[in-house]
C-alpha cells in the first residue's frame, strides 16, 4: 500500500468529524507509528489514543442473540403451548431463517414486512431480518388489506411473512398493490403446529411456508452485520387515526440503547419470564423482543389476550414480567373471579399509552402486580419516560401510591433529555405541576427520521428537540405528568380542561368501566365535555347522575354537559380513537 492511501486510511479511522458511514475495517498498523494524523482536539493531550477495530464495534442488538446463544444455549428461549426452543435453537434457526431470506433475493437495506401476532416466528423475525442485512417493517395485525397494501407500497417490502389467520388479508392486499405499477412481494407463511390450521387455499408458487424455508438454510450463514451503527434496523408505522401512518426508522444503535433502557427500567434481572402481551408490531414490543434476549430470558408466546390466558401463562409458566397498555389491565381487574389464579409470584407490569387511570393501578397493585408506568411513542422506540420508584413512597396511602404511579415521571438513561417547553417560545416551563407546555425529547434513543417523508421529519424536530404532541405539566420534582394530546384538550370558555382529569374522575365511579372525553360544541363556551362510557355489567346509571357525580370532585367547568353510553373504539394496541368520538359529538350538535 503506497503512503498516501495508508494516511487516508488512517485519517478515516481517527477523525471524529465526520459520520463513520459504510466503514470496512482491514488495517494493519505499521508498528514503528506512534501517532496517527487528523485525531481530534480532545485527544492532543493524550497520545497514543486510535479508534480501532478493537474499540469500536458498531452497537447493534445482533450482539444480544450472539452472546445469549453462548452463555444461556441450554436455557428456554421461547415457549409456545407445547412448543419450546432453547438459545442455541432460536440462534441456529435465526442464522437459518437469514440465509434463506438472503437466499430469496434480499439485499442490504431492502425491507422485509410481517403481518403476525405474538407467536414464536415474529420474535425470530426480529433477529433474522437485520442478520440478512434487511429493515424490519412490522405492520399491525389488525390492518385491512386496503391499508396493508397501501404500506407495503410505501415500504416497498420485498418480503411479506403472514400468519396463516391473516393470509387472507395479506393475499388481497397484493391483489390490490398489482393492479398498480408497485412490485408485489413474495408471500412466507406462517403455519401453525400448535393449533393444526392451515388456510384455506393451497399455496401457490409464490408463497413459501415458513418452517420450509427455514429448513433451505444454511446455519453456516455470514451475519450480515451493519456497517454503521446508524443504519437502519427497522420501519415501525404510527396509527394513522387521523392520516396516512408514517414510518418511523429504528438505527441500530437507537434499538440497542432503548433495549437495555427499557430492560433497566422494567427491573429485568437474569433470566426473566416475560409474557407477550404488548404486540411485537408495536414499537418491537416496546424493545423487548431485542431486550429479553440480552438477559438471556424466557418469551412466553400469546397469540391472543385474554384475562384468563394471562393468569394461565402466569400461574403455568412462573412469569416475572409483562407489559400492556392500560386497557388490559383494566381487563385484568374486572376479570370474571373465576378466570383468576393466584400469582406464584410479584408480577412486574410495564404499562404505557394513555395515562392510567390511578383507580387502575391501585387495584392491580391489590392483585399481586407491580406497575412501571411507562411514556413514550413510537418515535421514541416506546418507552421513553417512567415514573422511577422512591423508597419513601412506600409508607404513603394506597391512593397516593397510585396518583403518584400514574405520572409519567422521568426520562430514562438512554435518553439525554425529556422536558416540558412552551411549544412556540421553546423556553421551558416552570416546574410548579400547573403551566401547561409540550412534552419534547433529545437524545440517542428518538427515530431517525420519517421514512420518504422529509417535510414531516423537519417539522418533528424543530428547534432541536422532538415535538410529542403532549401537553403535560411538571411537577417540583421534575417529573413530568401528561395532561392530554394538544389535539385533545377542550378549551370551553377560555379555560383549557384536562380530558384526562375528567376521564380520571369517572373512572373512580363504581359503575365504570371505560370513559373517554372529547369536546362537544356548545353555543355559549365554545366547547364543552362530552364523556363517552362504558359501564361495567350488570350496572346501571343515568346520565345525570354522572354528571353530578363529575360536579361533586370536580369544578363544574369541568364536568361533562353530555354524556354517552356506548362501547369506545380502540387501535389495536387498546388506545381509544378519540378521533371517532370527536366526529360522533360534532355530529351530535351544538348545546344551547
Amino acid at each position: 500500500m503506497n503512503r498516501f492511501l495508508q494516511n487516508q486510511l488512517l485519517r478515516s479511522v481517527c477523525s471524529f468529524n465526520r459520520p463513520l458511514w459504510n466503514r470496512n475495517w482491514n488495517l494493519d498498523f505499521p508498528s514503528s507509528r506512534r501517532g496517527f494524523a487528523n485525531v481530534p482536539d480532545s485527544w492532543k493531550s493524550m497520545a497514543g489514543l486510535v479508534r480501532c477495530p478493537a474499540n469500536d464495534v458498531p452497537l447493534s442488538p445482533l450482539s444480544f442473540l450472539e452472546r445469549t446463544a453462548k452463555v444461556y444455549r441450554d436455557t428456554t428461549s421461547v415457549v409456545y403451548g407445547s412448543v419450546s426452543f432453547t438459545w442455541e435453537e432460536t440462534y441456529n434457526r435465526c442464522l437459518k431463517l437469514a440465509s434463506a431470506i438472503s437466499q430469496l433475493g434480499i439485499s442490504p437495506g431492502q425491507v422485509v414486512a410481517t403481518l403476525a401476532p405474538n407467536v414464536p416466528a415474529m420474535y425470530e423475525l426480529h433477529f433474522a431480518v437485520p442478520m440478512a442485512g434487511a429493515v424490519l417493517c412490522t405492520l399491525n395485525a389488525r390492518h385491512d388489506s386496503s391499508m396493508v397494501s397501501a404500506l407495503l407500497r410505501h415500504s416497498e417490502a420485498k418480503i411479506i411473512f403472514v400468519d396463516f389467520q391473516l393470509f387472507e388479508v395479506a393475499c388481497e392486499a397484493i391483489q390490490l398493490l398489482a393492479q398498480g405499477d408497485s412490485e408485489s412481494p413474495k408471500l412466507v407463511l406462517i403455519l401453525d403446529a400448535e393449533h393444526g390450521l392451515s388456510p384455506a387455499n393451497p399455496l401457490s408458487s409464490n408463497v413459501c411456508e415458513y418452517e420450509s424455508l427455514i429448513a433451505s438454510g444454511s446455519c453456516e450463514f455470514e451475519v450480515q452485520k451493519p456497517k454503521s451503527e446508524w443504519d437502519p434496523i427497522s420501519i415501525n408505522y404510527t396509527s394513522g387515526t387521523t392520516s396516512m401512518p408514517k414510518g418511523v426508522v429504528y438505527s441500530h444503535r437507537g434499538a440497542y440503547l432503548n433495549s437495555l433502557a427499557t430492560v433497566l427500567l422494567g427491573g429485568m434481572g437474569s433470566m426473566p419470564v416475560y409474557l407477550w402481551t404488548c404486540p411485537m408490531f408495536h414499537c418491537n414490543g416496546w424493545c423487548l423482543a431485542w431486550g429479553v434476549a440480552a438477559q438471556g430470558g424466557t418469551n412466553i408466546c400469546l397469540r391472543k389476550v385474554s384475562p384468563k390466558a394471562i393468569f394461565e401463562k402466569i400461574a403455568l409458566q412462573n412469569v416475572t414480567h409483562m407489559a400492556a397498555a392500560p386497557t388490559v389491565l383494566n381487563m385484568i381487574v374486572n376479570s370474571p373471579v373465576s378466570d383468576r389464579r393466584l400469582l406464584p409470584n410479584k408480577v412486574d407490569v410495564l404499562t404505557g399509552g394513555a395515562p392510567p387511570p390511578p383507580q387502575i393501578l391501585a387495584k392491580m397493585e391489590e392483585m399481586g402486580f407491580r406497575i412501571c408506568h411507562l411514556y413514550g411513542l413510537t418515535e421514541t422506540y416506546g418507552p421513553g419516560t417512567y415514573c422511577t420508584w422512591k423508597p419513601m413512597w412506600d409508607s404513603l396511602p394506597s391512593d397516593e401510591r397510585a396518583r403518584i404511579r400514574a405520572r409519567q415521571g422521568v426520562h430514562h438513561v438512554g435518553l439525554q433529555e425529556v422536558d416540558v417547553r412552551d411549544p412556540v417560545t421553546m423556553a421551558g416551563v416552570p416546574a410548579d405541576g400547573k403551566t401547561m407546555g409540550e412534552i419534547m425529547f433529545r437524545g440517542n434513543t428518538v427515530m431517525s427520521g420519517y421514512f420518504k417523508n422529509q417535510k414531516a421529519t423537519e417539522e418533528a424536530f424543530r428547534g432541536g428537540w422532538f415535538h410529542s404532541g403532549d401537553a403535560a405539566v411538571k411537577h417540583p420534582d421534575h417529573y413530568i405528568e401528561v395532561k392530554d394530546r394538544l389535539k385533545d384538550i377542550v378549551i370551553s370558555g377560555g379555560e383549557n380542561i384536562s380530558t384526562v382529569e375528567v376521564e380520571t374522575i369517572l373512572f373512580g365511579h363504581p359503575a365504570v368501566l371505560e370513559a373517554a372525553v372529547v369536546g362537544r360544541p356548545d353555543n355559549h363556551w365554545g366547547e364543552t365535555p362530552c364523556a363517552f362510557v362504558t359501564l361495567k355489567e350488570g350496572c346501571n346509571i343515568t346520565a345525570q347522575q354522572l354528571i353530578d357525580y363529575c360536579r361533586d370532585h370536580l369544578p363544574h367547568y369541568m364536568a361533562p354537559r353530555s354524556i354517552i353510553f356506548q362501547d369506545l373504539p380502540k387501535t389495536s394496541t387498546g388506545k381509544i380513537q378519540k378521533f371517532i368520538l370527536r366526529d360522533r359529538a360534532k355530529a351530535m350538535g351544538s348545546l344551547s
